[in-house]
């Protein structure tokens, strides 16, 4: 059998004049590789193209014919003789996508490998991205891309032909980078500005809960310290302190203690460490019992439900210490059962989905629920939302997706999420994140990490993911952010998963990071976890 293939990302200069993606005609008439005619129905015209050829090497057309600019890589076999199997000499191939991902995560890592791995996906690229997806080529990263200027980010995206763009963090989400793209034309997975509130303001979340009767914990909010005081004083601890605005994951302070809740009630009104974003405080009722992850696709009418995850979001073993970000992950979370998974549709998603339409800013992109399983009512209660893919959870559910994600996604953009259903792989996944010494406080930066190519070729089935990597001239990846890996494993079950996971975290070589030793242990509550040192 011979095999010609054709690699449209690799050949991406004729992709800035791209006018159609639409699904096109292939037909060949070849005798011993040689082609006679080939024609490309519902495209633009072309003068020349190459493709490679197995055994026969790189084969150009130059008359006038009709081509897409962004197609499918294809294969076809052919018999020896020249003649395409079963007589067959027409193929339909399917729409193509270039796809652009804001962000330079791990969250944005993750996307791109997953983005990447999809079929109807041509070629991927990365704003401002970071050293890890440049270095594992899971993403062409364009850090000189302003992601807060949308003029500037239309033009990137005309130039290459980018049929679909993925927001990755809150704040171009907030800075209302949606709005811009979509008013241009161009299909963009992520909710508008108005949308993004349901996250840049814990204060509009609560109302809204209040409105459409979505369980959550009883709250007050707060400008004036003493008035938020008096309250917590009456409510007693333990108590939880937010600040209203984005304050990168670390504006939630769980006080155990009154003084404690003082202190953090001055941080935020009095002292301002998080500037406009902790001018309004909520003072919220502690609630005791297993957080969970809850992740939905939302198409500004439906919606469905990814996979279930859980994270940690305290710094230290045991779940002790500050609030972080998160510090590993995993999937899938046996709190949320299949009864479980439906009650958050029914009772917290699709309320909210249909609350949002009400008050005229329908939300499309991606619901990320941080959700309480209440120890004494076995039932969810949502803590807070986010409007994009949670960091480190993403990794997890992004190495367990086996359905396109580029398709999905744009048919999300275009309403048309009912009745689409994703495929998943069986088992489980882990994330634990190394972070730097000092974090969530202060951290030194700079610091070289050693053996990351060698770690990742330990254990099967495991991927590193970078969220605050450089690299210097010599070529050594430098840890620049607080949390700055994401190692990720899959196993036939959690156990196996784990055991991966810190096979390789042990294996890199970086005094000055850390990581949590006891990642999943709710999900194994009859297990002796492994002390590591």
């Amino acid at each position: 059998m011979a095999s010609i293939a054709y690699n449209a990302g690799a050949s991406l200069d004729f992709l800035n004049k791209r006018t159609t993606i639409k699904p096109f005609l292939v037909n060949l008439s070849c005798v011993a590789g040689n082609y006679s005619s080939v024609s490309f129905a519902t495209a633009q015209r072309w003068n020349s193209i190459q493709w490679p050829i197995r055994g026969v090497g790189v084969r150009s057309l130059s008359k006038s014919h009709s081509l897409p600019r962004v197609f499918k890589c294809f294969s076809v076999s052919l018999e020896q003789s020249g003649a395409i199997n079963k007589g067959d000499k027409d193929g339909i191939f399917e729409e193509r996508v270039i796809v652009l991902v804001i962000g330079g995560g791990g969250r944005e890592h993750a996307l791109c490998y997953a983005l990447q791995r999809s079929p109807s996906c041509d070629a991927v690229f990365c704003a401002p991205g970071n050293a890890g997806i440049a270095a594992q080529g899971n993403a062409t990263c364009i850090p000189d891309l302003d992601i807060f200027d949308s003029s500037a980010v239309i033009s990137f995206c005309r130039t290459w032909g980018v049929g679909l763009v993925v927001v990755g963090p809150e704040a171009p989400l907030v800075a209302g980078l949606v709005n811009d793209l979509v008013n241009a034309g161009i299909p963009t997975f992520g909710p508008s500005s108005e949308a993004a509130v349901l996250e840049g303001s814990k204060d509009f979340m609560k109302k809204l809960c209040d409105k459409y009767g979505i369980p959550t914990a009883k709250y007050q909010t707060f400008t004036d310290p003493h008035a938020a005081k008096q309250y917590i004083q009456e409510q007693g601890a333990p108590i939880v302190i937010k600040a209203d605005g984005l304050a990168a994951g670390k504006g939630v302070v769980v006080a155990m203690t009154l003084e404690e809740a003082y202190e953090a009630v001055d941080s935020m009104l009095v002292k301002g460490v998080f500037g406009s974003a902790g001018c309004r405080v909520i003072v919220e009722e502690f609630l005791e019992g297993e957080e969970a992850s809850f992740f939905a696709l939302v198409d500004g009418e439906n919606a469905i439900p990814l996979e279930s995850a859980q994270d940690h979001k305290r710094v230290g073993d045991g779940d002790t210490g500050p609030n972080t970000g998160g510090m590993g992950a995993y999937s899938p979370a046996p709190v949320l059962t299949e009864e479980l998974k439906s009650l958050v549709m029914s009772s917290i998603i699709i309320p909210t989905v249909k609350g949002m339409s009400a008050e005229g800013c329908k939300f499309i992109g991606v619901l990320y629920a941080g959700l309480m399983i209440e120890k004494k009512s076995g039932l969810p209660k949502l803590i807070e939302y986010n409007v994009r893919f949670g960091d480190p959870e993403c990794q997890v559910l992004m190495v367990r997706l086996e359905s396109d994600l580029a398709q999905v996604l744009l048919a999300a953009c275009r309403g048309e999420l009912s009745g689409v259903s994703l495929s998943w792989s069986p088992g489980s996944a882990m994330v634990v994140v190394l972070a730097s010494q000092g974090y969530p406080g202060t951290y030194e930066k700079g610091t070289v990490i050693r053996n990351l190519e060698e770690a990742e070729l330990i254990a099967p089935s495991v991927k590193i993911f970078h969220a605050g990597t450089t690299i210097d001239s010599d070529g050594n990846f430098l840890a620049v952010g607080g949390r700055v890996l994401g190692v990720t494993a899959m196993g036939k079950d959690i156990e196996e998963a784990r055991e991966r996971a810190y096979q390789v975290v042990e294996c890199i070589n970086w005094p000055e990071g850390f990581y949590r030793r006891d990642i999943g242990w709710r999900s194994l509550p009859h297990k002796q976890l492994t002390t590591r040192i």
